[in-house]
């Protein structure tokens, strides 16, 4: 990420601290990334220099008005629009949830089951991952029948895998050296 990102997710980390606000704004920012990011003529408009200023305004005015973005969301977009930063959004969005996460003590894991799970059993999942970080674990849950059973998790560049796959390459490794 470029030290512009950092900047201002830090900025926005500052504000949204002080108001509140910190899963509301996530959403809404993460939400706005993703509309941008799935319409190429919406970037075509925000990112062509030769587009007035005001016109960029009134399309970025009209999705306010379809998403109803949160006031700090509203004038943080409004800031990058006016600065030539909203090309920079994706890495500002990433910047804004890791100092989030830095902030709060928070960190993201990726959840992988054979099939999907229970609430119960997400939520047990979630107690144990607590527990083990020292920190509030954010899950993410996917499902990959390939790993037949148990779970794989990833917690930044950590994974535990406790998948039957990787016991069954286990006991095959055992076997062949054996």
């Amino acid at each position: 990420m470029s030290a512009i990102a950092n900047r201002y997710a830090k900025a926005l980390a500052d504000v949204v601290l002080q108001d509140g606000t910190i899963a509301q704004t996530r959403d809404a920012l993460n939400g706005f990334n993703q509309v941008l990011n799935g319409h190429e003529e919406l970037r075509q408009v925000f990112y062509n220099p030769t587009i007035a200023i005001q016109q960029k305004r009134g399309v970025l005015d009209a999705l306010f008005d379809r998403m109803q973005p949160p006031k700090t969301v509203t004038n943080f977009l409004r800031l990058l629009l006016d600065n030539y930063r909203l090309q920079q959004l994706s890495d500002i969005v990433a910047a804004f949830d890791s100092e989030m996460d830095n902030r709060i003590g928070a960190v993201s894991a990726q959840v992988t089951t054979a099939a999907p799970i229970t609430e119960q059993e997400r939520q047990a999942l979630s107690q144990k991952l607590n527990q083990l970080t020292a920190k509030k674990v954010r899950l993410e849950f996917n499902s990959d029948p390939e790993i037949i059973g148990g779970v794989v998790t990833r917690i930044g560049s950590v994974v535990y895998d406790g998948s039957i796959r990787n016991q069954l390459q286990q006991i095959e490794t055992k076997l062949r050296s054996e």
